[in-house]
């Protein structure tokens, strides 16, 4: 397996192209120094690099085992978290009240793609950590804050996401866990949750679990969720973990991928009922719970351009060192040669590389957006990046975490049979890479999302905003700009016909095209961007190095050339009559 770099360079350049200069001028980034912020890049590249890269095939191997009610990491990755922890890393971008450092979540997102690419399994706990303190920070009482927040952010306790049951899924109305009340702030929690990533382990001194749960008083469906605080440890007096509490890992799931993840069934209450403690009011769970979940669905697009990252290093590689025939570009005397020149294959890298370019580009333009809402001092701003997070949360989480498996299955393709066996590597990425469109709400569930709430609830109004932007951005482009603005104005088009076409089943049918086509034009835009940034060498230091410089148009030009064009598809799909879909009675789906 190839080792992994990260491109720091390339991550400079897509912050910038995101704004980080407005954002590091914003109230409370005071610290947020370029020095700083260079040296913070540096870091987390040479830690992914020699702590976690290492460690994927091991994890991968090996995987997590359940052992006397505690559930095992692979070897390796109990001294990487400890090393993790000691660094600082979990605490990069929260509230300094608690400990954290205060940076942007502009520079999370490209530390924490460096997780992913990395070591995707490992990253995955400090993700579920990341959005835990999140969800708590916003919605916890004073003293749940002050009692479970300092040690959390410090990565010495983890944090977990507990939703999913056996019959609930997407589903969450479906939610039976049952929360008794047994004191003041304080429940007896009874039942079980599935697939629950890092739902136990070793590495961290406790774990707290955010878990949904249902009082027997509550109305039915989703209006009758609470959310529940549950430690694996009980506190002691002195706030150190004491005794256990009720919360156990009933079983690990043997899974495609991600092996040295661990993804667990919990079994809450098997005796007296797991302790837990509310956050905020009853009944507002699955409200809260968004918090953590779009932190999350962000952060899981991120892992789409990590392992679309990975895939794309390690299939260079092979294709400078795999010889294989003459190129027919090749002098008619030249012998065979190595693939990197045969045009097929050209092809392949960069599909995989315009496209995770794109995707880092939009994802990091996100994250800025979130800075701007949070610290922007002018209230319509913050109203107008708020919007531009909410449109765009879907369309990273779904778009980039497909062009994950893409680049995935390309690099796979690039290596040929060496790339079907497991000695390379290069399935392990496709493995990986494929729950990314699953978890965090399936890419279907964010397709409904951008069309149902984003789009038709408002009647337009926070996509217009977004796609206003855009607009007004193509303008100062130039030359460069203008197949994305053409491909705009179809984007317009197909939410104009999805706003009108009255009929709901049409608008679902419609959400993926939807989506896709809504990326591809997205991304175009910051290929654009990308361009003009380089054509007017914005970035001295960056843009003026030739090498850098023929690679991003190179690729800026393969993306506007061959992915842009794919805009069109996905717009005669969006319009096309979706009642083929449903028109079929079930029973002659069978082939038999």
């Amino acid at each position: 397996m190839t080792d992994y770099a990260a491109p720091i360079k390339e991550m400079r350049f897509a912050l910038a192209l995101a704004g980080l200069d407005e954002v590091r001028a914003l109230p409370g980034f005071e610290e947020a120094t370029p020095d700083l912020i260079d040296a913070i890049l540096d870091e987390a590249g040479r830690f992914g690099a020699e702590a976690l890269a290492p460690l994927n095939r091991t994890g991968d191997l090996e995987g997590c085992r359940l052992e006397d009610d505690t559930v095992i990491a692979p070897p390796g990755f109990a001294e990487a978290y400890a090393q993790f922890v000691e660094a600082g890393w979990q605490s990069l971008v929260f509230d300094p009240e608690h400990g954290g450092q205060g940076m942007p979540w502009l520079l999370q997102g490209a530390v924490g793609e460096i997780w992913q690419a990395a070591n995707l399994s490992f990253g995955l706990a400090p993700l579920l950590t990341q959005g835990a303190i999140e969800a708590l920070t916003a919605h916890g009482s004073e003293h749940l804050k002050a009692t479970y927040l300092p040690n959390m952010i410090a990565g010495t306790w983890a944090g977990t996401m507990n939703l999913t049951e056996p019959q609930a899924g997407t589903d969450l109305a479906q939610v039976r866990l049952k929360a008794v009340r047994a004191g003041e702030e304080t429940y007896r929690l009874s039942g079980q949750k599935i697939f629950i990533t890092w739902g136990d382990h070793a590495m961290a001194e406790n774990i707290i679990h955010l878990v949904l749960g249902r009082l027997p008083d509550a109305p039915a469906g989703v209006k009758g969720i609470s959310l529940f605080l549950v430690p694996k440890f009980l506190l002691n007096p002195d706030g150190t973990p004491g005794p256990r509490n009720d919360v156990h890992c009933a079983g690990l799931e043997h899974k495609l991928g991600i092996h040295g993840s661990a993804t667990c069934t919990m079994a809450f209450g098997e005796e007296e009922g797991a302790v837990g403690y509310l956050v905020g009011e009853e009944n507002r769970g699955l409200e809260y719970m968004f918090t953590m979940m779009n932190n999350a669905r962000l952060s899981v697009g991120m892992q789409g351009v990590a392992i679309g990252e990975r895939a794309y290093q390690q299939a260079l590689a092979y294709a400078r060192e795999r010889i294989q025939s003459k190129s027919v570009t090749a002098p008619r005397e030249a012998g065979p040669g190595t693939i990197v020149h045969h045009p097929d294959v050209r092809r392949m890298l960069l599909s995989m590389r315009s496209r995770v370019e794109a995707a880092r580009a939009l994802g990091y333009y996100a994250h800025a957006n979130i800075d701007l809402a949070d610290h922007h001092p002018d209230p319509e701003v913050r109203a107008r990046a708020e919007a531009t997070v909410q449109v765009l949360t879907p369309v990273v989480k779904a778009w980039a975490s497909e062009i994950g498996v893409s680049a995935a299955d390309l690099g796979v393709q690039i290596h040929g049979g060496m790339g079907y066996v497991e000695e390379t590597g290069a399935a392990q990425h496709l493995r990986d890479a494929r729950i990314c469109p699953i978890y965090e709400g399936t890419n279907g569930v964010q397709a409904a999302d951008l069309v149902g709430r984003k789009l038709l609830r408002d009647q337009g109004a926070g996509f217009a905003r977004v796609v206003g932007a855009m607009e007004a951005d193509l303008a100062t482009l130039g030359d460069a700009a203008r197949p994305v603005a053409e491909a705009l104005l179809g984007l317009k088009a197909s939410a104009d016909h999805l706003m009108k076409v009255g009929d709901m089943g049409q608008a679902m049918g419609a959400a993926t095209p939807f989506l896709n086509q809504f990326g591809t034009v997205a991304g175009g835009w910051m290929m654009a961007r990308a361009l003009a940034a380089v054509e007017g060498n914005a970035q001295p230091g960056i843009t003026d190095d030739p090498n850098f410089a023929a690679a991003k148009r190179a690729t800026a030009r393969f993306y506007l050339d061959q992915v842009l064009p794919l805009a069109d598809a996905f717009a005669t799909q969006v319009t096309a009559d979706q009642s083929c879909l449903l028109a079929l009675p079930e029973e002659a789906l069978a082939t038999t």
